[in-house]
């Protein structure tokens, strides 16, 4: 495999470079220049939680988090480039936050629907629930990457491939673990469809995606495999949307991944202000912990995983506002699983005004010893206000009762768990120009 993966690369390489060629052979004189600036701020005040390494819980904690993304864009007929820098960190942070690249990459295309693009990107693909660019937090996801693709005619195929070192080594491959990606290579295809006429789009996604193991001086990469598709269908007043996904393959432990999961919801607007949404989220998970809760003896080797990883999705966006699965994990970093049944409300009664409110029930997807499936309950209140152009302010008020089963799993003190915050976003276009 490792022969073919690394034919795959150069041969990437080399269509790279001669669509390049190609697209520089073209002649084009019009010029676009633009520099955007964005800054966030976003105070978030928490109620309960879980303990610290000496068992203490904070009742309540505060504090203020901040973004500042300055991007200069260019542009003519057949080539795009960006470089975007962001500093993101806590108010008063030791060390006073990190600064970093968030984007910087080139984008050449030709007429007939095909484009290279390479460097540092924000992939964002479908609902952005396998791969999403995570907005909402500070420091976002990018991905360094050879992106190629054609779409032409409702048709959109896209392949992107990389592959990371911790440095310029001259010898053999660095050990990854503690790389600024989260995987040492990542080969990935996606197929999208739309067909206007419905209208409706379909897409077909295939990652592998080669996690790093082993030791230092003895290195080891496990491929693990995701295989799945997207549907969105909207007819007139109603929009229905559902995926599934399969992983397979092997951890960076090497132990074998059977995983799955499973979405659909539909949306329904009876007046174009007001839209009502129904869904019901999957995810298959394990049945025991892989090291057991305090009390037990021994530890319990996976033979299988089966706890599903949504890998580099925007998962905000998904299981609760509050972000207690798939962002932060379980003790012991056990899987379950999760069933997330939600329903929401969106109103927008102006351009610049609009209120939301959601309910999420969520419980375990597998099934434990002396344990309930159930997890709790999540209410979501949200409220966003546009006082002027490039100026947003949103505020939102999440509260959790959550199960006994919530708190072993969770190690939460408190089944009465709050958390408000209020966000101000900036995002002026500070510059413009052509010639």
């Amino acid at each position: 495999m490792s022969f073919s993966l690394h034919s795959l690369r150069y041969g990437c390489l080399a269509l790279f470079l001669a669509l390049s060629a190609g697209v520089y052979a073209q002649q084009d004189n019009e010029n676009q220049l633009s520099v955007d600036m964005e800054v966030r701020s976003r105070g978030e005040m928490r109620r309960g939680g879980m303990p610290s390494e000496e068992g203490i819980t904070e009742n309540r904690a505060g504090f203020i988090t901040g973004r500042t993304r300055l991007a200069v864009n260019y542009q003519r007929k057949w080539l795009e480039a960006k470089v975007a820098g962001i500093h993101s960190g806590v108010w008063g942070q030791a060390g006073k936050g990190s600064f970093n690249l968030s984007e910087a990459w080139v984008k050449m295309k030709s007429d007939l629907g095909f484009f290279a693009q390479i460097g540092r990107q924000n992939l964002s693909y479908d609902d952005e629930r396998i791969i999403g660019a995570n907005d909402w937090t500070m420091a976002t996801m990018s991905h360094d990457v050879l992106r190629l693709g054609f779409e032409r005619g409702g048709h959109k195929v896209h392949f992107f491939t990389a592959y990371n070192q911790n440095s310029d080594t001259q010898l053999g491959n660095s050990y990854y673990i503690d790389g600024a990606q989260p995987y040492k290579e990542i080969h990935t295809l996606w197929y999208h469809y739309d067909a206007q006429s419905l209208p409706a789009g379909v897409s077909l996604l295939f990652m592998d995606v080669g996690m790093q193991g082993g030791t230092k001086e003895d290195p080891v990469t496990y491929h693990q495999q995701l295989l799945g598709g997207y549907l969105s269908v909207h007819p007139q007043s109603w929009s229905f949307e559902g995926a599934y996904y399969r992983q397979m393959g092997h951890d960076e432990h090497g132990i074998l991944i059977q995983s799955w999961m499973a979405s659909a919801k539909a949306s329904y607007k009876p007046v174009s202000a007001l839209n009502l949404t129904l869904g019901f989220d999957y995810l298959s998970g394990d049945e025991y912990f892989a090291v057991p809760p305090s009390g037990s003896i021994g530890l319990v080797r996976h033979e299988v995983l089966k706890g599903f990883n949504p890998i580099y999705g925007s998962h905000h966006k998904f299981y609760g506002a509050m972000d207690f699965f798939y962002v932060s994990t379980y003790v012991n970093g056990f899987t379950p699983g999760l069933q997330n049944l939600y329903f929401n409300a969106w109103w927008k009664p102006s351009d610049i005004f609009s209120l939301s409110a959601a309910y999420h029930y969520l419980a375990m997807s597998a099934n434990l010893p002396n344990m309930k499936k159930s997890l709790g309950h999540e209410l979501e209140l949200g409220v966003m206000w546009k006082p002027m152009r490039d100026v947003t302010l949103m505020a939102g008020y999440s509260y959790m009762l959550g199960t006994e089963t919530m708190e072993r799993l969770k190690r939460s003190s408190d089944d009465n768990l709050q958390w408000a915050w209020l966000m101000l976003t900036v995002n002026p276009r500070i510059f413009s120009t052509r010639w």
